[in-house]
């Protein structure tokens, strides 16, 4: 049985903090969940993956996210229980269904995980969604430690219930990828069976009907400031003339400097967990007792825009701040030290910040850029489209996903990026707006996931471009989740349908479709020239399994390679196919037979023919 299903109140594990979160869901009868994988939520969505296997509950991985909330939309307003998972910047794709949802409501609870990136770790922006309580109506709940991850579930479905809106649990990387304590819960038997009550006056959001919705969308509101006020995720601690209001983990931050200040009788914490809406009455209450408050929040001036304002119509006018240069940037992460040293600064408390380390004799670390990985088909097809148009003026727009790491020298194949699916869409605006050629890349999951209106778009309005599909069989980016495309019987999974790309690119009409095994360099260098010469929308599918996935799974690769005494050292390997198998050693190059996959790509570019096979003993 997965750990994670194991129905043993009190006890206690070390979980990630997405796995913390899952535990929560099922706990709370967690009937019906959908995702489309984005980091830092990917985990979360795995493990509830899991546990469909073993349990009832219903889980799928959605094309993308506004479909992914649209299903779970479905099975809350049939009664059920259910979770939507995604990463912040997949409310963004959502949020079409997500500003009409919170008019409609919910009969079961539904709860909306937003899993922000401060810092980009692994995304395009750093977008606070706390914005998204305020521009949908809906409330947000915000945990700042592990297990607090794992309660807060229960009770965002109890208030979502309570209020019949869908609720948004805010969770920052720092959540997601920590691990902590967490004890388990009761589990309540999910509910599976749902029933849809027909009632199209509330439910069909023609203007008619969404203007009396509105009316109660916003007395909803006012009964979540109320729960707000009243709810043990707001809550104040000690006494003092100075106060700081903190959520997330900066709530953790802000305790551990005040204890490390020994300034705990000078202060008085307000911690805000459930953040939209505000609780008007207790910051109020907080901010009575004050001489000066300091907010302490990554990313936007959220709290403080709102606290503020609460300030301003209470009469409030003692000091209150938060974002300044002086004080908290709206950039990255926060650290325990830099809230330290600003609190310290803030209030005038008398503080030595610890002596640096001296660290001059130590050489600096070489730079580890991110690179794809040893055996990565992608890089076979940057390779096959920069000789193919070496003597053309190109634009190449690129896409979400591994292949985005093309865009490094010496493979330099991406010149233009916004979103997930953004290749299709702005290459048209590109075939349009210049002379030059344009050839775009988009992996297979992320083409499903919103690629195929752009394309749709090029062939309707006559575009000329190349498309080039990277087909690797994945979801790679993100841990080698399903997606459309997928043949889920080769991992003994059935009850799933797999959707031809080739199918789909020839049933909107492209007028020139060709697939190729990029492994094979000089007959793909072939089919991709054909393609590029097409005028008009051409597509080039790329089908290659991911090496990773490939080596994960066992699968049989082939054998790794090595340069023989033939090699000239042009380098040429190195230097324009950059695989992290290459190494140099006493001014050779070398190869990693423990990192080389077997593709041979190098030795079919070696203008010496001096890469070769190892021998089968060696």
């Amino acid at each position: 049985m997965h750990k994670l299903l194991q129905d043993k109140p009190g006890e206690k594990l070390f979980l990630l903090g997405n796995e913390a979160i899952a535990r929560g869901a099922v706990e709370a009868g967690l009937a019906f969940a959908s995702t489309y994988p984005g980091t830092p939520s990917s985990e979360i969505s795995f493990a509830l993956f899991q546990m469909s296997r073993e349990s009832d509950l219903y889980f799928e991985y959605s094309t993308n996210e506004k479909v992914a909330l649209e299903v779970a939309a479905a099975a809350a307003n049939s009664g059920l229980r259910s979770m939507c998972i995604m990463k912040h910047v997949g409310v963004n794709v959502a949020a079409d269904a997500l500003m009409t949802l919170a008019y409609v409501g919910v009969k079961g609870g539904l709860v909306i995980i937003s899993a922000d990136d401060p810092y980009m770790f692994s995304s395009q922006n750093e977008q606070d969604n706390r914005y998204y309580g305020k521009l949908s109506g809906l409330p947000i709940l915000e945990p700042s430690t592990i297990d607090e991850a794992r309660q807060i579930i229960g009770y965002a479905f109890d208030v979502s219930e309570k209020l019949r809106l869908p609720v948004i649990v805010r969770t920052t990387t720092r959540i997601n990828h920590s691990t902590g304590q967490v004890a388990f819960g009761s589990m309540i038997p999910p509910k599976t069976a749902g029933h849809f009550e027909k009632d199209p006056f509330n439910l069909v959001t023609v203007p008619a009907v969404s203007r009396s919705l509105h009316v109660k969308l916003l007395e909803k509101i006012k009964r979540a400031e109320a729960l707000a006020c009243e709810s043990e995720y707001n809550f104040i601690e000690g006494s003092g003339p100075f106060g700081v209001i903190a959520n997330g983990v900066s709530f953790n931050y802000v305790k551990d400097a005040i204890r490390d200040l020994e300034a705990e009788n000078r202060f008085r914490v307000l911690r805000v967990g459930f953040s939209h809406p505000m609780p008007a009455d207790l910051v109020r209450k907080f901010l009575s007792g004050c001489e000066k408050v300091l907010i302490v929040e990554e990313g936007e001036p959220y709290m403080e825009e709102a606290v503020k304002a609460v300030a301003q119509e209470a009469g409030f006018v003692n000091p209150i701040r938060g974002k300044a240069d002086e004080l908290f940037a709206r950039l990255f992460e926060f650290d325990p030290a830099m809230v330290r040293e600003k609190i310290a600064a803030y209030f005038g408390i008398p503080y030595d910040s610890p002596a640096k380390t001296d660290l001059t004799d130590i050489p600096e670390l070489p730079q580890r850029p991110p690179n794809l990985c040893p055996g990565c088909s992608h890089r076979a097809v940057f390779y096959e489209v920069n000789k193919v148009t070496a003597d053309m003026e190109t634009i190449k727009p690129t896409d979400i996903g591994c292949y985005t790491l093309g865009f490094l020298p010496p493979l330099s194949s991406g010149d233009f990026l916004i979103c997930m699916g953004s290749s299709t869409g702005t290459s048209g605006g590109f075939s349009k707006a210049t002379n030059k050629k344009v050839i775009s890349y988009i992996g297979d999951s992320t083409f499903f996931h919103s690629g195929i209106p752009g394309l749709i778009n090029a062939v309707f309005n006559n575009h000329d471009m190349t498309l080039v599909i990277l087909d690797n069989r994945t979801t790679a980016m993100t841990g080698h989740q399903p997606h459309p495309g997928v043949d889920m019987a080769a991992y003994g999974m059935t009850g799933f349908n797999q959707i031809s790309i080739e199918s789909v690119v020839r049933g909107i009409g492209v007028g020139h479709v060709s697939v190729i095994k990029p492994y094979n360099v000089k007959k793909s260098m072939a089919v991709l020239k054909e393609a590029i010469e097409y005028k008009g929308v051409s597509v080039v599918i790329a089908q290659q399994d991911c090496a990773l996935q490939i080596k994960g799974t066992k699968k049989a690769a082939g054998r790794a390679f090595t340069v023989s005494d033939r090699c000239k050292n042009h380098r040429t390997c190195i230097n324009e196919l950059a695989c992290p198998a290459f190494y140099m050693e006493k001014g050779r190059v070398k190869i990693d037979a423990a990192l080389c996959t077997g593709c041979a790509v190098c030795a079919q570019v070696c203008p010496e023919n001096a890469i070769v096979p190892l021998p089968r003993n060696g």
